[in-house]
């Protein structure tokens, strides 16, 4: 069953090559860190910040193109936990159908943080436990 997270912080080191999103459950205390890429802290971190840009950046592409071709967003989800990486997809509904698209966890929760309202963020509940217990 999934479980509905919410991002509870964002660590950016300019030292180090890894970057932390922290999810944290949105009806408990549940929290773990999934490590992302500098570019997509920083475009993650934007958002949050509410910092405007001069032109679209890729998620704002993303969100432009679903729209354009008659789509929704509708949620992400994080599927699994292997060797230490983390799978997402995002979900997106067209034509009635709920259609899902394999993401990158760090693209994923840029998506959902950069669409108006933001949008739901879930995980399986076994690949919760799965990484709090790898931590």
């Amino acid at each position: 069953m999934p479980v509905e997270m919410k991002l509870s912080r964002i660590i950016i080191s300019e030292i180090n090559e890894n970057q932390y999103v922290y999810l944290k459950e949105v009806n408990g205390e549940r929290q773990f860190p999934i490590v992302i890429g500098i570019f997509e802290a920083t475009s993650i971190d934007r958002r949050i910040k509410k910092v405007e840009r001069p032109r679209p950046l890729t998620h704002d592409l993303i969100i432009s193109v679903v729209e354009m071709l008659g789509g929704a967003l509708h949620s992400v989800i994080i599927t699994e936990l292997s060797s230490k990486t983390y799978y997402a997809k995002l979900r997106l509904r067209s034509d009635g159908e709920l259609i899902e698209i394999d993401a990158r966890p760090s693209d994923a929760i840029a998506v959902a943080v950069t669409n108006d309202p933001p949008l739901p963020i879930w995980i399986d509940e076994n690949v919760l436990e799965d990484a709090l217990a790898s931590q």
